[in-house]
Protein backbone atom coordinates (compact mmCIF):
# COMPACT_ATOMS: atom_id res chain seq x y z
CA UNK A 1 0.00 0.00 0.00
CA UNK A 2 1.30 3.63 -0.42
CA UNK A 3 0.97 4.55 2.73
CA UNK A 4 2.72 2.16 4.39
CA UNK A 5 5.49 1.93 1.76
CA UNK A 6 6.11 5.55 1.80
CA UNK A 7 5.73 5.64 5.84
CA UNK A 8 8.41 3.52 6.59
CA UNK A 9 10.66 5.03 3.90
CA UNK A 10 10.12 8.50 5.28
CA UNK A 11 10.91 6.86 8.40
CA UNK A 12 14.22 5.90 7.41
CA UNK A 13 14.90 8.71 6.38
CA UNK A 14 14.15 10.99 8.90
CA UNK A 15 15.73 8.66 11.39
CA UNK A 16 19.30 8.54 9.40
CA UNK A 17 18.89 5.00 9.02
CA UNK A 18 18.23 5.19 5.06
CA UNK A 19 21.06 3.82 2.95
CA UNK A 20 21.79 5.22 -0.46
CA UNK A 21 23.19 3.97 -3.56
CA UNK A 22 24.95 6.09 -6.12
CA UNK A 23 25.63 4.70 -9.40
CA UNK A 24 28.20 6.36 -11.21
CA UNK A 25 31.02 8.31 -9.26
CA UNK A 26 32.41 10.75 -11.96
CA UNK A 27 31.99 14.67 -10.94
CA UNK A 28 28.13 14.24 -10.19
CA UNK A 29 28.15 11.27 -8.43
CA UNK A 30 30.76 11.40 -5.94
CA UNK A 31 29.86 15.13 -4.70
CA UNK A 32 26.43 14.00 -4.00
CA UNK A 33 27.70 10.88 -2.76
CA UNK A 34 29.82 12.94 -0.34
CA UNK A 35 26.95 14.98 0.69
CA UNK A 36 24.07 12.78 1.48
CA UNK A 37 27.33 11.01 3.79
CA UNK A 38 27.93 14.11 5.30
CA UNK A 39 24.01 14.36 6.61
CA UNK A 40 24.55 11.68 8.52
CA UNK A 41 23.19 8.72 5.92
CA UNK A 42 25.48 5.60 4.90
CA UNK A 43 26.48 6.18 1.19
CA UNK A 44 27.47 3.24 -1.11
CA UNK A 45 29.03 4.30 -4.89
CA UNK A 46 28.33 1.75 -7.57
CA UNK A 47 31.02 2.37 -10.42
CA UNK A 48 32.19 0.21 -13.45
CA UNK A 49 35.76 0.83 -12.94
CA UNK A 50 37.67 -1.18 -9.96
CA UNK A 51 40.04 1.21 -9.72
CA UNK A 52 37.67 4.21 -9.11
CA UNK A 53 35.77 2.26 -6.14
CA UNK A 54 39.58 1.54 -5.01
CA UNK A 55 40.29 4.67 -4.48
CA UNK A 56 37.59 5.76 -2.89
CA UNK A 57 37.72 3.10 -0.38
CA UNK A 58 40.90 4.29 0.32
CA UNK A 59 40.11 8.10 1.04
CA UNK A 60 41.49 8.90 -2.51
CA UNK A 61 39.40 11.15 -4.52
CA UNK A 62 39.73 11.28 -8.35
CA UNK A 63 36.99 14.21 -8.84
CA UNK A 64 38.56 17.75 -8.37
CA UNK A 65 35.96 19.43 -6.48
CA UNK A 66 36.33 16.68 -3.57
CA UNK A 67 39.38 16.87 -2.03
CA UNK A 68 40.78 13.98 -0.49
CA UNK A 69 40.35 15.37 3.23
CA UNK A 70 37.13 15.88 2.92
CA UNK A 71 36.16 12.16 1.41
CA UNK A 72 38.98 10.04 3.71
CA UNK A 73 36.98 10.82 7.11
CA UNK A 74 33.86 9.99 5.40
CA UNK A 75 34.89 6.26 4.64
CA UNK A 76 36.77 5.66 7.82
CA UNK A 77 33.47 6.60 9.87
CA UNK A 78 31.55 3.48 7.33
CA UNK A 79 29.49 6.51 5.79
CA UNK A 80 30.74 5.85 2.15
CA UNK A 81 31.76 2.69 0.75
CA UNK A 82 32.04 2.14 -3.15
CA UNK A 83 31.72 -1.47 -5.34
CA UNK A 84 31.41 -2.54 -8.54
CA UNK A 85 28.96 -5.30 -7.69
CA UNK A 86 25.23 -3.89 -7.81
CA UNK A 87 24.28 -6.91 -5.67
CA UNK A 88 24.35 -4.26 -2.30
CA UNK A 89 21.15 -2.54 -4.22
CA UNK A 90 19.29 -5.14 -2.84
CA UNK A 91 20.35 -3.29 0.58
CA UNK A 92 19.55 0.28 -0.36
CA UNK A 93 16.67 2.49 0.04
CA UNK A 94 17.70 5.39 -2.09
CA UNK A 95 19.11 5.05 -5.44
CA UNK A 96 20.64 7.88 -7.42
CA UNK A 97 22.00 7.28 -11.11
CA UNK A 98 24.54 9.55 -11.66
CA UNK A 99 25.59 7.83 -15.53
CA UNK A 100 26.78 10.04 -18.23
CA UNK A 101 24.36 10.52 -21.52
CA UNK A 102 26.74 11.27 -24.62
CA UNK A 103 25.39 11.75 -28.16
CA UNK A 104 26.40 9.52 -30.63
CA UNK A 105 28.32 10.77 -33.69
CA UNK A 106 24.12 10.42 -35.75
CA UNK A 107 23.13 13.42 -32.83
CA UNK A 108 20.78 11.13 -31.30
CA UNK A 109 20.84 10.39 -27.21
CA UNK A 110 22.86 8.02 -25.93
CA UNK A 111 21.05 6.15 -23.10
CA UNK A 112 22.64 3.00 -23.04
CA UNK A 113 24.09 4.03 -19.75
CA UNK A 114 21.11 4.83 -18.33
CA UNK A 115 19.61 1.24 -19.37
CA UNK A 116 22.18 -0.42 -17.76
CA UNK A 117 21.64 0.85 -14.65
CA UNK A 118 18.11 0.25 -15.30
CA UNK A 119 18.85 -3.15 -16.20
CA UNK A 120 20.74 -3.62 -12.46
CA UNK A 121 18.31 -2.04 -10.53
CA UNK A 122 15.12 -3.72 -11.55
CA UNK A 123 16.70 -6.66 -10.47
CA UNK A 124 17.40 -5.70 -7.05
CA UNK A 125 14.18 -3.69 -6.46
CA UNK A 126 12.43 -3.97 -3.53
CA UNK A 127 9.19 -1.89 -1.71
CA UNK A 128 10.21 1.15 -0.41
CA UNK A 129 12.69 2.32 -2.29
CA UNK A 130 12.90 5.40 -4.45
CA UNK A 131 15.02 5.72 -7.22
CA UNK A 132 15.90 9.32 -8.73
CA UNK A 133 17.18 9.83 -12.07
CA UNK A 134 19.78 12.68 -12.43
CA UNK A 135 21.51 12.30 -15.81
CA UNK A 136 20.53 14.72 -18.61
CA UNK A 137 18.14 13.64 -21.04
CA UNK A 138 15.20 14.52 -23.32
CA UNK A 139 11.42 14.79 -21.57
CA UNK A 140 9.69 11.39 -21.37
CA UNK A 141 12.68 9.51 -20.57
CA UNK A 142 12.03 8.96 -16.77
CA UNK A 143 8.30 7.80 -17.18
CA UNK A 144 8.80 5.79 -20.39
CA UNK A 145 12.33 4.18 -20.00
CA UNK A 146 12.16 3.40 -15.81
CA UNK A 147 8.65 3.35 -15.09
CA UNK A 148 7.88 0.14 -16.97
CA UNK A 149 11.33 -1.13 -16.66
CA UNK A 150 10.80 -1.20 -12.45
CA UNK A 151 7.69 -2.61 -12.57
CA UNK A 152 8.28 -5.73 -14.79
CA UNK A 153 8.38 -7.65 -11.32
CA UNK A 154 5.02 -6.68 -9.77
CA UNK A 155 5.79 -3.16 -7.77
CA UNK A 156 3.48 -0.48 -9.33
CA UNK A 157 5.51 2.62 -8.87
CA UNK A 158 3.84 5.32 -6.26
CA UNK A 159 2.66 2.92 -4.90
CA UNK A 160 5.29 0.71 -3.53
CA UNK A 161 8.21 1.86 -4.76
CA UNK A 162 8.79 5.82 -6.20
CA UNK A 163 10.41 7.56 -8.92
CA UNK A 164 11.75 10.43 -10.13
CA UNK A 165 13.81 13.23 -12.02
CA UNK A 166 16.12 15.49 -10.42
CA UNK A 167 18.71 17.47 -12.61
CA UNK A 168 22.17 17.43 -11.66
CA UNK A 169 23.25 21.28 -11.57
CA UNK A 170 27.20 20.80 -11.23
CA UNK A 171 29.40 23.55 -12.46
CA UNK A 172 32.90 21.74 -11.84
CA UNK A 173 35.28 24.19 -10.27
CA UNK A 174 33.14 26.23 -8.53
CA UNK A 175 32.82 26.64 -5.00
CA UNK A 176 30.20 29.36 -4.00
CA UNK A 177 27.19 27.21 -5.33
CA UNK A 178 28.02 23.30 -5.07
CA UNK A 179 26.09 20.49 -4.30
CA UNK A 180 24.68 21.18 -1.10
CA UNK A 181 23.45 24.64 -1.63
CA UNK A 182 22.63 24.54 -5.31
CA UNK A 183 18.51 24.53 -5.20
CA UNK A 184 17.87 21.31 -6.38
CA UNK A 185 14.70 20.54 -8.82
CA UNK A 186 12.42 17.02 -8.08
CA UNK A 187 9.95 15.81 -10.27
CA UNK A 188 8.00 12.75 -9.18
CA UNK A 189 5.71 10.82 -11.38
CA UNK A 190 3.22 10.92 -8.52
CA UNK A 191 2.84 13.01 -5.42
CA UNK A 192 4.37 10.53 -3.39
CA UNK A 193 7.09 10.03 -5.51
CA UNK A 194 7.64 13.40 -5.03
CA UNK A 195 7.28 13.65 -1.62
CA UNK A 196 10.05 10.61 -1.26
CA UNK A 197 12.33 12.44 -3.77
CA UNK A 198 12.02 15.52 -1.55
CA UNK A 199 12.56 13.92 1.45
CA UNK A 200 15.38 11.67 0.59
CA UNK A 201 17.24 14.42 -0.94
CA UNK A 202 16.03 17.13 1.50
CA UNK A 203 18.08 15.26 4.22
CA UNK A 204 21.15 16.83 2.36
CA UNK A 205 20.56 19.40 0.27
CA UNK A 206 19.26 22.77 1.54
CA UNK A 207 16.54 24.23 -1.00
CA UNK A 208 14.38 21.35 -3.09
CA UNK A 209 11.76 22.57 -6.28
CA UNK A 210 9.58 20.64 -6.24
CA UNK A 211 7.87 20.32 -10.11
CA UNK A 212 4.46 18.56 -11.50
CA UNK A 213 5.96 16.23 -13.03
CA UNK A 214 9.34 14.03 -14.24
CA UNK A 215 8.91 15.62 -17.42
CA UNK A 216 8.95 19.01 -16.04
CA UNK A 217 11.84 18.49 -14.24
CA UNK A 218 13.54 16.97 -17.47
CA UNK A 219 12.84 20.14 -19.28
CA UNK A 220 13.91 22.68 -16.54
CA UNK A 221 17.48 20.93 -17.06
CA UNK A 222 17.43 21.58 -21.33
CA UNK A 223 16.08 25.47 -20.88
CA UNK A 224 18.94 25.98 -18.18
CA UNK A 225 21.64 25.04 -20.75
CA UNK A 226 19.77 25.69 -23.99
CA UNK A 227 19.35 29.32 -22.35
CA UNK A 228 23.61 29.28 -22.07
CA UNK A 229 24.42 27.57 -25.52
CA UNK A 230 21.66 29.97 -27.21
CA UNK A 231 23.50 33.41 -25.73
CA UNK A 232 26.77 32.09 -25.74
CA UNK A 233 26.11 31.95 -29.76
CA UNK A 234 24.65 35.20 -30.15
CA UNK A 235 28.17 36.69 -27.98
CA UNK A 236 30.02 34.62 -30.87
CA UNK A 237 27.75 35.63 -33.80
CA UNK A 238 28.24 39.11 -31.96
CA UNK A 239 32.24 38.25 -32.57
CA UNK A 240 31.70 37.59 -36.09
CA UNK A 241 29.84 41.02 -36.70
CA UNK A 242 32.34 42.83 -35.15
CA UNK A 243 35.06 41.76 -36.97
CA UNK A 244 33.00 42.36 -40.27
CA UNK A 245 32.69 45.77 -39.10
CA UNK A 246 36.16 46.72 -37.74
CA UNK A 247 34.47 46.82 -34.15
CA UNK A 248 35.66 45.74 -30.95
CA UNK A 249 33.22 42.90 -29.48
CA UNK A 250 34.38 43.10 -26.30
CA UNK A 251 34.07 46.64 -25.79
CA UNK A 252 30.22 46.32 -27.32
CA UNK A 253 29.70 43.77 -24.45
CA UNK A 254 31.06 45.32 -21.57
CA UNK A 255 29.80 48.58 -22.10
CA UNK A 256 25.82 47.10 -23.09
CA UNK A 257 27.17 45.37 -19.49
CA UNK A 258 26.87 48.56 -17.98
CA UNK A 259 23.12 48.89 -18.17
CA UNK A 260 21.19 47.63 -15.12
CA UNK A 261 18.32 46.00 -16.35
CA UNK A 262 17.49 44.03 -19.28
CA UNK A 263 20.54 42.87 -20.09
CA UNK A 264 22.80 39.62 -18.97
CA UNK A 265 26.51 39.48 -20.23
CA UNK A 266 27.57 36.49 -22.30
CA UNK A 267 31.27 36.65 -24.03
CA UNK A 268 32.31 34.86 -27.34
CA UNK A 269 35.20 32.63 -26.99
CA UNK A 270 36.65 29.95 -28.81
CA UNK A 271 33.50 27.59 -28.40
CA UNK A 272 31.34 25.31 -25.80
CA UNK A 273 32.91 23.12 -23.97
CA UNK A 274 31.63 20.43 -21.12
CA UNK A 275 29.23 17.95 -21.29
CA UNK A 276 26.75 19.87 -20.46
CA UNK A 277 25.71 23.00 -22.53
CA UNK A 278 27.53 21.25 -26.23
CA UNK A 279 25.16 18.75 -25.71
CA UNK A 280 22.15 18.91 -23.43
CA UNK A 281 20.05 21.39 -26.06
CA UNK A 282 20.75 18.59 -28.55
CA UNK A 283 18.54 16.44 -26.40
CA UNK A 284 15.66 18.87 -26.80
CA UNK A 285 16.48 18.88 -30.44
CA UNK A 286 16.29 15.52 -31.32
CA UNK A 287 13.08 15.14 -29.05
CA UNK A 288 11.26 17.31 -31.00
CA UNK A 289 12.72 16.26 -34.16
CA UNK A 290 10.45 13.18 -33.77
CA UNK A 291 7.29 15.38 -33.12
CA UNK A 292 7.95 17.31 -36.63
CA UNK A 293 8.92 20.49 -34.87
CA UNK A 294 12.39 22.55 -35.49
CA UNK A 295 14.39 23.77 -32.22
CA UNK A 296 15.62 26.52 -34.43
CA UNK A 297 17.36 28.83 -32.15
CA UNK A 298 18.88 25.83 -30.81
CA UNK A 299 20.22 24.59 -34.31
CA UNK A 300 21.04 27.71 -35.14
CA UNK A 301 22.95 28.29 -31.85
CA UNK A 302 24.90 25.11 -32.04
CA UNK A 303 25.90 26.15 -36.12
CA UNK A 304 27.20 28.94 -34.58
CA UNK A 305 29.19 27.62 -31.39
CA UNK A 306 30.89 24.71 -33.42
CA UNK A 307 32.25 26.94 -36.02
CA UNK A 308 34.37 28.69 -33.63
CA UNK A 309 37.18 26.43 -33.39
CA UNK A 310 37.45 26.64 -37.27
CA UNK A 311 37.13 31.07 -36.88
CA UNK A 312 40.41 30.94 -34.34
CA UNK A 313 41.93 28.76 -36.54
CA UNK A 314 41.53 31.01 -39.82
CA UNK A 315 42.09 34.18 -37.63
CA UNK A 316 45.94 31.78 -36.36
CA UNK A 317 47.25 31.59 -40.08
CA UNK A 318 45.60 35.08 -41.26
CA UNK A 319 47.97 36.19 -38.24
CA UNK A 320 50.71 34.27 -39.53
CA UNK A 321 50.69 35.18 -42.57
CA UNK A 322 51.00 39.07 -41.48
CA UNK A 323 54.42 37.71 -39.90
CA UNK A 324 55.40 36.51 -43.24
CA UNK A 325 54.78 32.79 -41.86
CA UNK A 326 52.68 29.94 -44.03
CA UNK A 327 50.83 28.09 -40.56
CA UNK A 328 52.16 24.62 -42.72
CA UNK A 329 55.67 23.93 -40.67
CA UNK A 330 55.06 26.74 -38.32
CA UNK A 331 55.44 26.25 -34.56
CA UNK A 332 51.96 26.94 -32.82
CA UNK A 333 51.52 26.86 -29.32
CA UNK A 334 47.88 26.52 -27.85
CA UNK A 335 47.62 27.81 -24.04
CA UNK A 336 45.47 26.21 -21.62
CA UNK A 337 43.27 22.64 -23.63
CA UNK A 338 40.71 22.25 -20.80
CA UNK A 339 37.29 23.69 -21.52
CA UNK A 340 37.24 26.09 -19.12
CA UNK A 341 39.54 27.87 -16.80
CA UNK A 342 41.07 26.16 -13.42
CA UNK A 343 39.81 22.65 -13.94
CA UNK A 344 41.38 19.63 -15.70
CA UNK A 345 38.32 18.76 -17.42
CA UNK A 346 38.63 18.06 -21.40
CA UNK A 347 35.31 16.99 -22.44
CA UNK A 348 34.17 18.47 -25.49
CA UNK A 349 37.13 20.88 -25.36
CA UNK A 350 37.34 23.36 -28.35
CA UNK A 351 40.93 23.02 -27.93
CA UNK A 352 40.74 19.83 -29.34
CA UNK A 353 39.33 20.79 -32.17
CA UNK A 354 41.48 24.21 -32.95
CA UNK A 355 44.75 21.40 -32.23
CA UNK A 356 43.60 18.70 -34.70
CA UNK A 357 42.20 21.75 -37.47
CA UNK A 358 45.93 23.26 -36.94
CA UNK A 359 47.48 20.48 -37.24
CA UNK A 360 45.69 19.08 -40.48
CA UNK A 361 46.69 22.74 -42.06
CA UNK A 362 50.37 20.95 -41.48
CA UNK A 363 50.91 23.46 -38.25
CA UNK A 364 53.91 21.60 -35.80
CA UNK A 365 51.33 21.79 -32.41
CA UNK A 366 52.01 21.81 -28.61
CA UNK A 367 50.19 23.12 -25.59
CA UNK A 368 50.45 24.45 -22.32
CA UNK A 369 48.52 23.93 -19.69
CA UNK A 370 49.17 23.42 -15.93
CA UNK A 371 46.05 21.46 -14.99
CA UNK A 372 46.46 18.93 -17.72
CA UNK A 373 49.50 17.14 -17.82
CA UNK A 374 49.04 14.74 -21.23
CA UNK A 375 45.91 14.53 -23.88
CA UNK A 376 44.97 11.71 -26.41
CA UNK A 377 42.09 12.72 -28.68
CA UNK A 378 41.56 12.07 -32.39
CA UNK A 379 44.84 11.63 -33.31
CA UNK A 380 46.33 13.64 -30.97
CA UNK A 381 48.98 12.80 -28.68
CA UNK A 382 50.68 15.18 -26.64
CA UNK A 383 52.25 15.86 -23.39
CA UNK A 384 52.25 19.43 -21.71
CA UNK A 385 55.22 21.65 -23.08
CA UNK A 386 56.80 23.97 -20.22
CA UNK A 387 55.60 27.38 -20.97
CA UNK A 388 59.09 28.72 -21.16
CA UNK A 389 60.15 26.12 -23.85
CA UNK A 390 56.86 27.01 -25.65
CA UNK A 391 56.64 29.76 -25.50
CA UNK A 392 60.59 30.26 -27.19
CA UNK A 393 59.79 28.25 -29.89
CA UNK A 394 56.55 29.43 -31.16
CA UNK A 395 55.78 30.62 -34.28
CA UNK A 396 52.27 31.45 -32.62
CA UNK A 397 50.55 31.62 -29.52
CA UNK A 398 46.60 30.73 -29.55
CA UNK A 399 45.03 31.71 -25.81
CA UNK A 400 42.37 29.18 -25.50
CA UNK A 401 41.80 28.52 -21.83
CA UNK A 402 42.19 31.43 -19.48
CA UNK A 403 43.53 29.55 -16.35
CA UNK A 404 44.03 31.68 -12.87
CA UNK A 405 47.29 30.74 -12.05
CA UNK A 406 49.11 30.85 -15.63
CA UNK A 407 51.49 33.66 -16.30
CA UNK A 408 49.90 36.34 -18.61
CA UNK A 409 52.45 38.83 -18.58
CA UNK A 410 54.65 36.58 -19.53
CA UNK A 411 52.63 35.52 -22.07
CA UNK A 412 52.19 38.89 -23.92
CA UNK A 413 55.98 39.59 -23.62
CA UNK A 414 57.03 36.97 -25.93
CA UNK A 415 54.29 35.58 -27.63
CA UNK A 416 55.35 37.32 -31.40
CA UNK A 417 52.05 36.31 -33.00
CA UNK A 418 49.41 36.04 -30.49
CA UNK A 419 45.92 35.04 -30.90
CA UNK A 420 43.99 35.79 -27.71
CA UNK A 421 40.17 33.52 -28.11
CA UNK A 422 39.42 34.88 -24.11
CA UNK A 423 40.37 38.39 -25.00
CA UNK A 424 42.21 37.33 -21.51
CA UNK A 425 45.54 39.35 -22.06
CA UNK A 426 42.58 42.81 -23.15
CA UNK A 427 40.82 42.11 -19.69
CA UNK A 428 44.03 41.71 -17.78
CA UNK A 429 45.24 45.05 -16.26
CA UNK A 430 49.33 45.66 -17.38
CA UNK A 431 51.31 43.99 -14.46
CA UNK A 432 48.37 42.03 -13.32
Amino acid sequence: MTDSSLQALLDRIDGQTARVGVIGLGYVGLPLAVVFAEAGLQVVGIDVQQGVADGINAGRSHVEDIPDARLAPLVEAGLISATTDFGVLAGCDGVSICVPTPLRKTGDPDVSYILAATDEIKTHVHAGMVVVLESTTYPGTTREVLLPALEEGGLTVGEDLFLCFSPERVDPGREDWTTVNTPKVMGGVTPACARAGTALYGAAIETLVPVSSPEAAEMVKLLENTFRAVNIGLANELLLMCDKLGLDAWEVIDAAATKPFGFMKFTPGPGLGGHCIPIDPLYLSWKLRSLDYTARFIELASEVNTSMPAYWVQKTQDALNDAAKPVKGSRVLVVGVAYKKDISDLRESPALDILRLLQEKGADVAYHDPHVASLAHEGLDLDSVDLGDGLATADAVVVVTDHSDLDWNRVAAEAGVLVDTRAVLRRRPVGA
